[in-house]
C-alpha cells in the first residue's frame, strides 16, 4: 500500500516514524514538505501542494488549514482516501486524533494496523501476564507502552497505561474539543484505557 504524506516542517516526523517501525506492507512513497513560512492566508495554495503523486492512501499533517483544505478537494477529485486527523472536512477521514481513526474499508491495510487501539491480554489472576497490540496509534506509542504494562495489576494498568501515553503524545494540547472539553492528550489517554479495559474484561469472560 502506497502512502503519501504532506507535511509542514518535520510535523509528520513522529507518525512516519511510527508508521515505518510497526506498519506491515505499507509504502511511504512520497513525503512532501512544505517547510517555509506562509501568510495568514494562502491565495494560491496549488503552488505548494502538487497534484501529480500516486497514492493508496494521503495522510494530512499540514498545519495551514487552507493547505489542507486543498488538499482534501484533490484527494476528493482523485478519488484517494485521505486521513486528516483533527482537522474539519467532508472530503476526509477526520478522528479528533491519529489514535481515533475507526475501521474504514477504503483505508486497506493501513486502516488495519493503525487507529483506535486495540489489544489482546492474558491474565494471571488479576495481573497482566500478556500485551498484543492488535492496532495502535500511528506514532507507535501504543506499541512502546504496552510491554511495560506487563506484569502490573489492572487497576494499575489501566491507570499507567493512558498516563503514559499522554505523556508521550505529540498531539496539540491546546485544541481542546468545546463539546467534550477534553484535549487531543486526554483523548490519546482515554481511547487507549478504554481499549485495555475492553481486552481485559474479554480475557476475563474467555478465562484467558
Amino acid at each position: 500500500m502506497r502512502i503519501v504524506i504532506f507535511e509542514q516542517n518535520g510535523s509528520g516526523s513522529h507518525k512516519v516514524s511510527g508508521i515505518r517501525r510497526y506498519g506491515k506492507d505499507l509504502e511511504i512513497s512520497r513525503r512532501i514538505s512544505i517547510d517555509q513560512a506562509l501568510p495568514e492566508f494562502v491565495d494560491d495554495p496549488q503552488d505548494y501542494i502538487p497534484d501529480d503523486f500516486e497514492a493508496d492512501l494521503v495522510l494530512d499533517y499540514l498545519r495551514h488549514p487552507d493547505l489542507s483544505h486543498h488538499l482534501a478537494r484533490v484527494c476528493a477529485e482523485r478519488g484517494i482516501p485521505l486521513v486528516a486527523s483533527g482537522k474539519k472536512s467532508e472530503s476526509a477521514l477526520t478522528p479528533f486524533t491519529c489514535c481515533g481513526l475507526g475501521h474504514h474499508r477504503r483505508l486497506g491495510v493501513y486502516g488495519e494496523q493503525f487507529g483506535f487501539p486495540e489489544f489482546r491480554v492474558s491474565l494471571d489472576g488479576d495481573r497482566i501476564a500478556a500485551l498484543e497490540v492488535l492496532r495502535g496509534a500511528p506514532c507507535g506509542e501504543t506499541w512502546e507502552v504496552a510491554p511495560r504494562v506487563v506484569g502490573m495489576e489492572v487497576e494499575e494498568a489501566l491507570s499507567f497505561l493512558p498516563r503514559e501515553i499522554q505523556y508521550r503524545c505529540s498531539a496539540d494540547p491546546s485544541g481542546f474539543d468545546p463539546v467534550t472539553g477534553k484535549s487531543p492528550l486526554h483523548y490519546a489517554g482515554y481511547v487507549h484505557r478504554a481499549a485495555l479495559r475492553k481486552a481485559v474484561d474479554e480475557a476475563r469472560e474467555t478465562g484467558e
